[in-house]
């Protein structure tokens, strides 16, 4: 019984990631109504906002190892790279960051998993550039790999 309990439990989750509904698009981003947002270029997801405040590298790695926006368990820190390709002077979207409007940023700075000698980097959405910090300024941005 208990196997079955379980089983369905298991296809309840999955039947709400399968089914989460197209919400909006902008170019080749998609967002869905269970807060994820996927970049049809890059293939990669991301979540439909960062955690909304000042934290450490420390905790945001936390923070996105423990995310579980849309029902997925795969998410993770973004790397440098992964955040540029977000990043488009063009427009000028959500607190007047560059970036999709579908993407919600409250800080400019949002920290990357590499590091050097105990520094984090982070990037940048008003002026497109990395940098190395360990003062607590930054947010997380959780991202996953497609869909």
């Amino acid at each position: 019984m208990k196997i079955v309990i379980a089983i369905l439990m298991v296809l309840v989750v999955y039947a709400g990631i399968a089914f989460a509904g197209e919400k909006a698009r902008d170019g080749r981003f998609i967002a869905y109504d269970n807060g994820t947002v996927l970049d049809t270029k890059t293939n990669l997801m991301w979540a439909a906002k960062d955690n909304g405040s000042n934290i450490d590298p420390a905790d945001a790695m936390s923070y996105c190892q423990n995310y579980r926006g849309g029902g997925y368990t795969d998410w993770r820190m973004p790397t440098g790279q992964e955040l540029t390709t977000l990043y488009d002077d063009s427009i000028t979207g959500t607190n007047g960051f560059h970036l999709t409007k579908l993407i919600t940023l409250t800080w400019c700075c949002v920290w990357t998993s590499e590091q050097k000698s105990g520094f984090f980097y982070f990037f940048n959405f008003t002026k497109d550039y990395f940098s190395l910090s360990r003062r607590p300024f930054m947010h997380a941005l959780p991202v996953r790999s497609g869909k």
